[in-house]
């Protein structure tokens, strides 16, 4: 059973760049057809999709923060990570990182608990 398990800076300031990194158990990054996603949750609102990268290598990014997204991996350490450049308190959320054999679209069979971040001056 796949695990995953999110880290990252808590609080951060208008105009950094924070990475939030996580650590996947049970499975491998490169495990055929996998795809391994960012998703947030701000106060009040929906889901956003933020970016997924694939058991390749591929990267996809949602439209809304395209411009500001990278997703990376390391696959000797079975992370992947998130930066967000020019974070804004608009950023503010919860940041989730999950897991889906289906890629974009696809829904997810394996969720982490959750990172705060929170951009505050």
């Amino acid at each position: 059973q796949v695990q995953l398990q999110e880290s990252g800076p808590g609080r951060v300031k208008p105009s950094q760049t924070p990475s939030l990194t996580c650590t996947v158990s049970g499975t491998s990054l490169t495990t055929n057809y996998y795809h391994w996603g960012w998703i947030r949750q701000a106060q009040g609102k929906g889901l956003e999709l933020i970016g997924l990268i694939s058991y390749t290598g591929n990267t996809f990014y949602g439209p809304s923060l395209k411009s500001r997204t990278s997703i990376s991996r390391a696959t000797t350490k079975e992370q992947f990570t998130l930066q967000l450049s020019s974070v804004t308190p608009e950023d503010t959320a919860l940041y989730y990182c999950a897991s889906s054999p289906w890629g974009v679209g696809g829904g997810y069979d394996g969720w982490g608990q959750g990172t705060q971040v929170t951009v505050s001056s």
